[in-house]
């Protein structure tokens, strides 16, 4: 066992050392793990923040989605890197644990539990707004107390709570038949992207582009605002991430050299044309300052143009394949809780997997109700962007991972090498900072105060149980 820059690194082959209820079963195959990349990335981002990305950019939010693209494409290949090379359960958390440190991996670690749980939390509530709408819109009115929390003059957001617990169930049946399930989700969403872009296009006008960057690049406060196609980036990166759920799988792959390779690759460069394709057809259609205004923007293109039924079946298909985000998000935070567990570093009674199902049942029903609780309770609109900064922060870290073990373990089989690895991983590192700086300052702030709180746990229960720590003594 040795020592790191900061605190003793975890073996790369921990998790086969494990005591064998702490190991999972391999159960994905390559068609599974890039359905849970689509499935993590292609959510409410899509359906909502082309709208605010048109209002924060213009017509410029097409190189916004371009650049948040690239820099995760930087970042993916990294990741597709370390994942084969290290396909153990955790993801960044377990990269930067065997290769900078404990005290930086729990960082990370923290950092993408905020990422999971207010993207799970966010996503509910969103699909919660859905249901209720869509009931309504039956001429079936629901009690108000029990369709919001206490910031709303409600109880609690039942629908939120009942979807995350539901979801909680599903990972707790097995993973591979939750993500069989994903897969049909995963289409009903590219059908509707591919009804919306079809119907979108014919009406395309390119004087919809004119001005293309009517708030200038760099991200700037404009009127009280923060603008720029850099501020939009900064936000409709939100949309992309989700392919590092597709790294925590690694230990549950059947093959992972080549189902991460084409997971993580293959969900990206998928996702990464559809944004494009959308947004094209979007603002081509109509003017950036209407779509701005819309907190369905794809729905309202289409009725714009006269399309009222398939605007109606755009909702519909969101309602039906947002669960997808949900679990996909929910799945990669209990691999995260899962391993920080079997490291010590949480307590050891979650990190014991079901003979049955091969599954961590009680860390995934923890999980659950972690997020059921933020989602039924908690005004998520001013801290969403939170999970914007600590994915940030996890892909600095593999970047950061994957360049130092090129320089200090050269003779270690890759079976994905990533090209020009000190390029790609010094462009991942150079945007993700620029993004990161890009997010309001307020946001920043409660990042620092989430990992303040983070550190305090580390120091008072983490450090003293880890199972590295005390080998390394």
């Amino acid at each position: 066992m040795g020592r790191g820059i900061l605190g003793p690194l975890k073996p790369f082959g921990a998790a086969a050392e494990s005591d064998p209820d702490r190991v999972l079963r391999k159960t994905l195959s390559w068609p599974h793990l890039i359905a849970l990349g689509i499935g993590a990335i292609v959510g409410t981002g899509i359906y909502t923040l082309t709208g605010v990305g048109a209002d924060r950019a213009g017509p410029a939010v097409i190189l916004s989605f371009a650049i948040a693209g690239a820099v995760c494409a930087c970042a993916a290949l990294a990741y597709a890197e370390m994942a084969t090379l290290i396909p153990t359960a955790g993801s960044a958390y377990t990269y930067t644990y065997s290769v900078i440190g404990e005290s930086l991996a729990w960082i990370v670690g923290w950092s993408l539990i905020l990422e999971y749980s207010l993207a799970c939390s966010t996503v509910a509530v969103g699909w919660s707004a859905y249901l209720v709408g869509w009931i309504q819109s039956l001429g079936v009115e629901l009690p108000a107390m029990l369709l919001s929390g206490p910031h709303g003059g409600g109880i609690i957001n039942l629908p939120a709570v009942l979807v995350a617990l539901a979801i909680a169930g599903m990972l707790v049946a097995g993973t591979r038949e939750s993500a069989t399930f994903n897969i049909v989700l995963v289409v009903v969403k590219m059908t509707a992207l591919a009804l919306f872009v079809s119907l979108a296009l014919p009406s395309f006008s390119s004087g919809n582009f004119e001005p293309f960057m009517p708030y200038g690049f760099a991200s700037t406060v404009q009127d009280g605002s923060t603008r720029g196609v850099m501020a939009a980036a900064a936000i409709v990166f939100f949309a992309f991430y989700g392919f590092d759920a597709v790294a925590t799988s690694a230990e549950e792959a059947r093959n992972p050299g080549r189902d991460l390779t084409i997971g993580i690759i293959g969900s990206m460069a998928a996702c990464t044309v559809i944004y494009m394709a959308v947004a094209v057809a979007a603002i081509g259609a109509v003017s950036y300052l209407d779509i701005g205004k819309s907190a369905e923007p794809l729905a309202f293109v289409l009725r714009s143009l006269g399309h009222p039924v398939a605007a109606w079946a755009i909702g519909l298909a969101a309602l039906i394949a947002l669960p997808s985000v949900i679990l996909v998000m929910m799945y990669g935070q209990s691999r995260i809780f899962f391993v920080m567990s079997r490291d010590g570093l949480l307590p050891r009674s979650l990190s014991r997997v079901s003979a049955k199902t091969g599954s961590p049942v009680t860390v995934t029903l923890v999980t659950g109700v972690f997020v059921a609780a933020v989602a039924g309770f908690f005004r998520l609109d001013e801290i969403a962007e939170l999970a914007n900064a600590g994915t940030l922060l996890a892909f600095i870290a593999v970047a950061a991972c994957m360049m130092i073990l090129r320089r200090r373990a050269p003779e270690l089989k890759r079976v994905f090498r990533c090209p020009a690895p000190y390029l790609v991983g010094t462009l991942a590192i150079l945007g993700c900072i620029y993004l990161l700086i890009s997010l309001p300052g307020q946001t920043l702030v409660r990042f620092m105060a989430w990992n303040a709180i983070g550190v305090a746990v580390y120091l008072i229960y983490g450090r003293s149980r880890s199972l590295a720590g005390q080998a390394a003594a």
